[in-house]
């Protein structure tokens, strides 16, 4: 790859736009993993409701050994990146390959948002309530599709407080567009004057780019108690002058995974569109 000599080139670098995690909040790490790769969850089953009998032996019903479940999860995202500055570059392009700046845009740019992909493609894949009907979202139904997807969780025993929708760019605009919503919609005077969006429903609303959605996703509506998000190591060095090298050797490496519950999968929601 050339390396571009600064002859009269400004000191301050044209840095990309980054986005901070949009996943923290909506995934959990209630599990102890260290010291293990894999964890085994255990879920108790309940047994069926009969009538007293007031007569016999087994006035209760007949009894039966409670079994139970295993869900075992097994971290596999086991990811790293190294580069180098080299000294001479550094000095000749006005000191702008910076070490720790350039380990601060690897985090920024490349580690935070792969693993925010990885946790919204898990959701998608072990949702357990879908539209049953892929839909074309515009801004007649993007408020009745987001009311659907509450009913389905509310209709599931999921959790009513600290539900989270993530939305694609083209459902958040249609969402503004909805004359239902902004007739009806949490804080819709609030959307009016100033064109936010930050509950809808209580469902906080969480704008993502597309590419950060599963094909055809238009929206996620989900609840932390759903996802667990493991991120069992995190190492990122930078060594200065390490053997061979006249300059900064940067390191990094993180293990992490996200795992759908199997008694959980029901709080979250995936629209799908046509």
């Amino acid at each position: 790859m050339a390396i571009n000599y600064a002859s009269k080139y400004s000191p301050v670098v044209d840095e990309r736009f980054t986005k901070a995690s949009v996943t923290g909040s909506a995934v959990n790490d209630n599990y102890d993993w260290l010291g293990v790769k894999t964890l085994n969850v255990y879920s108790i089953p309940t047994v069926a409701m009969v009538n007293y009998t007031r007569s016999g032996g087994q006035r209760y019903g007949t009894p039966g050994e409670i079994e139970n479940k295993v869900q075992e999860m097994t971290m596999k995202m086991d990811r790293s990146f190294t580069c180098t500055v080299d000294r001479g570059n550094f000095s000749e392009t006005m000191m702008t390959s910076n070490a720790g700046q350039v380990l601060r845009r690897q985090i920024d740019e490349v580690v935070i948002p792969e693993i925010d992909v990885y946790r919204l493609a898990k959701m998608v894949a072990g949702a357990g309530n879908t539209n049953p009907t892929p839909t074309v979202i515009n801004e007649t139904n993007a408020h009745i599709a987001l009311l659907d997807a509450d009913v389905a969780l509310t209709e599931k025993l999921a959790p009513p407080e600290g539900r989270i929708a993530f939305v694609s760019p083209t459902f958040y605009k249609f969402i503004k567009l909805d004359k239902s919503f902004i007739k009806q919609g949490d804080l819709s005077q609030n959307m009016m004057i100033n064109g936010l969006v930050g509950m809808v429903d209580n469902v906080r609303i969480v704008r993502v780019p597309s590419s950060y959605l599963p094909v055809s996703t238009e929206f996620i509506m989900t609840h932390p108690v759903a996802t667990v998000a493991p991120q069992k190591l995190e190492e990122f060095r930078i060594h200065e002058n390490p053997p061979g090298i006249s300059g900064w050797l940067i390191e990094g490496r993180i293990l992490y995974d996200a795992f759908i519950l199997d008694e959980k999968k029901n709080a979250i929601y995936v629209h799908k569109s046509a």
